[in-house]
């Protein structure tokens, strides 16, 4: 199957159950394809986790795990653990759900920095070490992690390590009154999701991360990203700025987009349209910043106003 044919149609099987939702949705998947993680940040009851299930129904052959992050949660309910076999005098090791296609972290900042660190490794390597062993994690391995602005007691800031292995944030938002009407006509009889079939494979969702890398990006478009993640360094509020990782994750989110956009060179506009959701939640703020209204987001904004944009 070409490469346009299986985004087009994950795309539209996703967009069958998440209504109102395309500009999202479109990002989630950029994000899945080009081999990122991503943190949804949003109210409750906004459609987290109906993304994550509706994502992984419309990919066949991938396995699907989700995790309720709470207080108590450890890292080897996380990795997994190693019980003693009687019959056999040793110990045998069980898989924890980490070891999946499609990872849903609910609630992320729920759980204690210790039990968070666990997903460390994993999303930055594809890999976890267990009691000093190394295991490789599935070839497809997309964490979306959720966490609610509004409820600050009983959790734990993520750290900016770990902010930073989330190749891209962004919310769901309420969608219109129209939108809402049809989610409810929507399930009138079922949920969509129990609709929904696969429509792409696993191998070919790893055929069109291949194809991410063969966007065509100008020099000019690559010093372009440079400059965007280059310009949070040295700024006045901003306390800790974007590494190299940043603009990494930038050209390979805006190539993934250019597919799913139907072109085959990347143009400035898409740099700019996901530069805010891929920079900002990196930025740290000075305390005089924050207390302004200022956000990661809206520094990036401005930059991206200030910065010449190549013709």
């Amino acid at each position: 199957m070409p490469v346009q044919e299986i985004v087009s149609r994950l795309e539209a099987s996703v967009r069958s159950v998440m209504l109102g939702q395309a500009k999202v949705v479109r990002r989630v998947l950029s994000t899945m394809v080009a081999g990122g993680h991503v943190l949804l940040e949003d109210f409750p009851g906004t459609g987290k986790t109906t993304l994550a299930k509706a994502i992984a129904a419309s990919i066949g052959e991938s396995e699907f795990q989700r995790i309720q992050f709470t207080p108590d949660l450890l890292p080897s309910d996380i990795l997994g653990v190693s019980i003693l076999d009687s019959q056999r005098s040793d110990f045998e090791f069980h898989r924890g759900p980490i070891f999946s296609n499609i990872l849903l972290a609910d609630e992320i900042n729920r759980a204690s920095p210790r039990t968070q660190s666990a997903l460390l490794e994993a999303m930055a390597e594809g890999q976890v070490t267990i009691e000093g062993n190394r295991h490789d994690l599935e070839e497809l391995f997309f964490v979306i992690a959720t966490q609610n602005p509004v409820e600050l007691r009983g959790t734990y800031p993520l750290p900016e390590a770990q902010m930073d292995r989330f190749a891209l944030k962004c919310s769901l938002g309420y969608v219109s009154i129209g939108e809402e009407i049809g989610i409810l006509q929507a399930q009138e009889q079922k949920h969509p999701l129990d609709r929904t079939k696969p429509v792409v494979t696993t191998e070919e969702i790893l055929k069109v991360r291949k194809a991410v890398r063969e966007v065509g990006v100008t020099v000019q478009l690559q010093e372009y990203v440079v400059r965007l993640v280059a310009a949070t360094r040295n700024r006045q509020g901003v306390k800790l700025a974007a590494s190299p990782r940043a603009s990494l994750s930038l050209l390979r989110v805006a190539q993934a987009m250019t597919l799913f956009e139907g072109r085959e060179f990347l143009v400035p506009e898409t740099v700019q349209d996901l530069a805010p959701d891929v920079i900002g939640h990196r930025l740290v703020l000075e305390s005089d910043a924050v207390y302004s209204g200022w956000s990661g987001e809206a520094v990036v904004r401005e930059i991206i106003e200030e910065t010449a944009v190549p013709v």
